[in-house]
């Protein structure tokens, strides 16, 4: 049995990225008006190409499911989550979501991904998103949180609770 999930991008993804993408191009022209074609242009040129297929790389294509793994495939890499070592699988409403911030990912552009820190529970967490709602909190059994999100999360809810019921959550 294989379920697939796939990713699909909202309006405010979309806006975001529009957004960071017009900010490079200008920056890079003012930079480039500026220095007159000389390396500080070229660097930053280098440097927001770099950065642009980086995370064009990273964007999260969707969750497949099957009966021994969870796997989240991006274009370059894989995360892959053995089904028994998945101890709960929670929906996760959006502003709970608020105290969640970036160290090392994208916010916006191209998607939600790449390590966050909760400032609620003080850890680090890891996000696979498109879209900044329909998460999905899944807690393996070595206490890592990774949120993921898509459009049918209930049914991946359903699909991914551990057999015998999730464990409990210590805020409850």
């Amino acid at each position: 049995m294989q379920n697939t999930y796939k990713y699909r991008f909202d309006r405010h993804t979309i806006y975001w990225t529009a957004i960071y993408l017009i900010v490079f191009a200008l920056l890079g022209g003012v930079l480039y008006y500026l220095y007159e074609g000389g390396y500080l242009s070229a660097w930053f040129t280098s440097f927001i190409v770099a950065l642009i297929a980086l995370m064009a790389l990273s964007i999260p294509r969707k969750i497949v499911v099957t009966d021994e793994t969870v796997e989240i495939r991006c274009l370059l890499d894989i995360t892959e989550i053995r089904r028994d070592e998945i101890a709960s699988v929670h929906r996760v409403e959006t502003k709970r979501m608020k105290w969640i911030v970036p160290l090392f990912g994208s916010c916006g552009f191209f998607g939600y991904y790449g390590y966050y820190f909760d400032l609620h529970r003080f850890e680090r967490v890891k996000i696979y998103a498109t879209q900044w709602s329909n998460f999905v909190e899944i807690i393996d059994i070595y206490e890592d949180r990774l949120y993921v999100s898509c459009q049918d999360a209930d049914r991946l809810t359903a699909e991914l609770t551990p057999p015998g019921g999730n464990r409990p959550i210590e805020e409850e």
